[in-house]
């Protein structure tokens, strides 16, 4: 994998963010924060962690700012909120990958998430995590968004591929 592939694997989360995020503003203000399903609850919360995620992927991998603790979903009370949080996210990203160089890809990260297990991956397998990782997490927004009563939109990569992406 290239960084021009990594690239293009975060462009479409970027795509598919503001496609859902289209989708999720006719949500109420309880809606969006409602405890529904799943490992975080509500829409808000499974939405910050994927930011959080992102973000705590992208500073492993030395793009800054550093995100520091992961963020706390009250924090953010409004979509409007978490929005803002996904540009300032998306603008870390871009600004990072247009430093990284093929040869970066293969550069070894230790991490851990709690001592003493620590872990060792490239920054190529750390970004590709991130990116499959957001789009676990949008997936169950999709499906949060429809237990709620309301439709999230098609936000599959066929359709930033087919519609919304020249052809190269």
């Amino acid at each position: 994998m290239s960084v021009a592939d990594l690239q293009e694997l975060y462009a479409y989360g970027r795509w598919a963010n503001h496609k859902l995020f289209d989708a999720l503003s006719v949500l109420s203000a309880e809606e969006f924060t409602r405890n529904v399903a799943g490992s975080y609850g509500s829409i808000r919360n499974t939405l910050v962690h994927g930011l959080s995620a992102e973000w705590g992927w992208l500073g492993r991998c030395g793009a800054l700012p550093d995100r520091g603790a992961r963020l706390k979903s009250e924090d953010y009370s409004t979509l409007p909120s978490v929005i803002d949080l996904s540009r300032k996210v998306e603008t870390i990203g871009q600004g990072f990958f247009s430093t990284l160089t093929d040869a970066d890809l293969t550069r070894v990260v230790e991490f851990t998430f709690a001592p003493p297990d620590t872990y060792r991956m490239t920054v190529e397998q750390i970004l590709r995590h991130g990116a499959v990782h957001s789009v676990h997490h949008r997936g169950q927004v999709a499906l949060l968004c429809r237990m709620l009563g309301h439709a999230p939109g098609n936000f599959d990569a066929v359709f930033y591929y087919a519609g919304d992406v020249a052809l190269r």
